[in-house]
Parts: structure tokens; sequence; C-alpha cells
């Protein structure tokens, strides 16, 4: 994983959006460092008028480390740990307010990053429909989705996918998915 650039705030950020799509109360949480899949959730987010939440590591990741070359950078050491979760931050989030959850998430080391398990770990989405969706220079979201049915077993997992398209093509799928 090579970073271009690196974007955001190390704040939650809630939204809602006006253009309602469902009677369902719709979330689109996401884990972004580089702003890639944080561009795809806003679109989402726009397209089926969810409430937007962004998983903030409570210290953020700095380029360093993002380094997957680095066997020693953070990624890399808590990657390599399936127990590591890392602490989060960011603004407070009640489940039971949301019917539907879209849950995105870059790919590292072709699983979910460990600060999605943290978020998963941390509230209860146990009967909710979760949509996972991800970004990827070169894995599949197949395996990703493999290890988080296998992980949450009490999550009603909807079938995910890879958004490495536009932004509004995600768009475009997510309203589908919830129609």
């Amino acid at each position: 994983m090579s970073l271009i650039a690196f974007s955001g705030s190390s704040r939650a950020q809630s939204q809602t959006t006006d253009i309602a799509r469902s009677d369902e109360k719709i979330l689109v949480a996401y884990f972004s460092c580089t702003g890639t899949t944080a561009k795809v959730a806003e679109a989402i987010a726009q397209a089926v008028g969810g409430s937007l939440y962004r998983i903030v590591p409570s210290r953020p990741y700095t380029p360093a480390d993002l380094d997957r070359n680095d066997k020693l950078s953070r990624s890399s050491v808590e990657m390599a740990d399936e127990n590591a979760r890392p602490a989060l931050g960011g603004e407070t989030l009640d489940p039971e307010d949301y019917d539907v959850v879209f849950l995105g998430y870059p790919i590292w080391w072709n699983v979910c990053p460990r600060p999605v398990n943290t978020f998963l770990e941390q509230h209860d989405f146990s009967g909710k429909t979760v949509i996972p969706f991800a970004t990827s220079g070169s894995s599949s979201i197949v395996n990703s989705i493999k290890q988080l049915k296998k992980l949450y077993p009490e999550i009603e997992w909807e079938e995910g996918r890879l958004c490495n398209g536009s932004a509004k093509q995600a768009g475009d799928w997510a309203r589908q998915i919830i129609e």
C-alpha cells in the first residue's frame, strides 16, 4: 500500500443528507486514511440519504505508519496481529438509531484494517443489515467479507462490493441495494 496523499481530520464527521431513498434509517460508517474510501462513503451516503460516520483511530495514522513495505510500521505490526484492536476516538454512535449500515474500508493485507474490527466490537450490530464496501489497489473484497462473517456471525451481512470505480458508480450500486 503506497500512500499518495494523507488527508482528513482526526475527528469523526457525521452528517445527514437530505435525499431519503428508503423508509429505513441508514448509516454509512467508514474508515479512511488517505481519503479514497471517504469519497466513496460520501457518495453512498448522498445516494441513499444516509448518515455519514467516520471511524477515527484515537491516534491518527501518519504516512510512515501506513508504509506496508516497512515490517515495523504501525499498520504492518497491527495487521500481523489478528488480535490487535487500535483504540478509537471520534464521536459517539448509537447503532439502535439505524436499520442498515454500509461499512467502508480500504483493503489492508487482504482484509479490513484493525480499526474496523475495533469499531464492530465496540458497537452492537447484531440483527442489523450490514453491507460492506471497500477500496483497494490490488485486492478483492472477498477475503475481507469472509473474515468479517466468521468474526461477527451475529451480524446480517449482505453481499459487499469493491468500489474502485467512480463515486457515482458506488452511489448507483448503493441505491440499487436498498431499493
